[in-house]
């Protein structure tokens, strides 16, 4: 028990001075600087030739893959989307949602083994309610206020100029709120509730954000890594009452899984497909790759150039300093190294749950490589304080 309590101690001790040093790429030596910017230079060099070739693969993977679901299809529209427009379809016919699910899986192709390869109902029964073009305005006001709270969130430790492009990259790296179809995609939804769910968060005033996170649990299980970093961070700064709540989120979420793993068992029927699995060891390629595939304005680039600004964005978050730059790096970093080793080429879109947030990151990396570069030249810049 001591030793937990000194290792508590030991990492809330490690945030602290963290947060103290402001722009943390200031307070680094000349010759670590140095190393920084020689290992900078080597991944632009990498992910330059690395995303154009991943898009390649990915391309002639996804390929195959549709080919097999097309033979295994009746005729019709194949993918996820027309998956789930079905789906929907039959539940407005008077259907159940874990029936119409699971029928069509298992009609299509799809496998229904295990249990999360059947989305959460959440989005489906809000289409009954709302439909198609309720999921939109839901999407486009939460990328409205995503933004003005991002705006707000970065005042006191940015430039104008840099809240004015992080603004614009931000929205336009969540332009697919404005997609027709976007009642369909689940990923992209639950990443704008995670984005906003950021930028709310204030010590003291954590609730919008504890909402906005549950809605992306309910949405998307993969939001739960996000929810078990809140978690740590309020265990090691001993916010406790915010813990408590953090854990009740998750305490909810593991009793909707068990009702959601039990609703899918009831509906499945010998012969059903088991899922390949997850562990696709792709490397952090086909994390810069999905980034630069589905992030505006990046997407109109050609994958060499793309690649490296979607690693630049990674460098802007990390070079922000402060609460908000620490939890935002620690969650692109660490999802990022999830899809490097259990994403299939297939499951690119899982990048949409660090989106739109992970793009405004480009606007702050001008300073951190910045920053870098004064340390390497020696100019001995102040710390800022942290008041974010």
């Amino acid at each position: 028990m001591a030793r937990r309590r000194d290792r508590v101690a030991f990492l809330t001790d490690l945030i602290a001075r963290w947060e103290a040093l402001g722009r943390p790429f200031r307070a680094v030596p000349a010759w670590g600087a140095a190393l920084l910017l020689a290992l900078l230079a080597a991944g632009l060099a990498w992910s330059a030739w690395a995303v154009p070739a991943d898009r390649a693969a990915r391309e002639e993977r996804r390929g195959a893959v549709q080919v097999q679901i097309q033979a295994q299809a009746p005729a019709g529209e194949t993918g996820d989307l027309a998956l789930y427009e079905r789906i929907n379809s039959r539940m407005a016919a008077g259907e159940g949602y874990y029936r119409a699910a699971l029928t069509e899986q298992r009609s299509h192709g799809y496998p229904t083994i295990p249990f999360v390869t059947v989305r959460t109902p959440v989005m489906a029964w809000g289409t009954l309610v709302i439909g198609q073009t309720g999921w939109r305005v839901v999407a486009i006001a939460l990328l409205i206020a995503t933004t003005l709270a991002w705006v707000a969130a970065s005042q006191a430790r940015t430039l104008f100029v840099e809240r004015a492009g992080a603004a614009l990259l931000l929205f336009f790296a969540g332009s697919g709120a404005f997609l027709q179809r976007v009642a369909l995609l689940h990923d992209l939804l639950a990443g704008l509730c995670l984005s906003l769910a950021m930028a709310l968060y204030r010590p003291g005033r954590w609730w919008p954000s504890w909402i906005a996170a549950a809605a992306a649990l309910a949405i998307r299980e993969l939001a739960l890594p996000f929810v078990l970093l809140w978690a740590a961070f309020a265990l090691v700064q001993r916010r406790w009452q915010e813990f408590a709540a953090v854990m009740a989120l998750l305490a909810l979420f593991g009793l909707g899984m068990a009702l959601h793993a039990s609703a899918v068992m009831a509906e499945r029927l010998p012969g059903d497909q088991l899922s390949n699995g997850w562990d696709g060891m792709l490397g952090p390629a086909l994390f810069l790759s999905s980034v630069a595939e589905l992030m505006s304005p990046l997407i109109l680039l050609p994958p060499s150039l793309a690649g490296p600004l979607a690693l630049l964005c990674l460098v802007g978050w990390a070079g922000l300093g402060g609460p908000v730059g620490l939890f935002a790096t620690l969650w692109f970093a660490g999802f990022a190294l999830a899809m490097s080793l259990f994403a299939r080429g297939n499951n690119f879109y899982w990048a949409l749950l660090v989106l739109p947030a992970y793009g405004a990151g480009l606007a702050l990396a001008p300073r951190a490589v910045a920053d870098l570069v004064q340390r390497v030249r020696g100019s001995g810049l102040a710390r800022q304080p942290s008041r974010v």
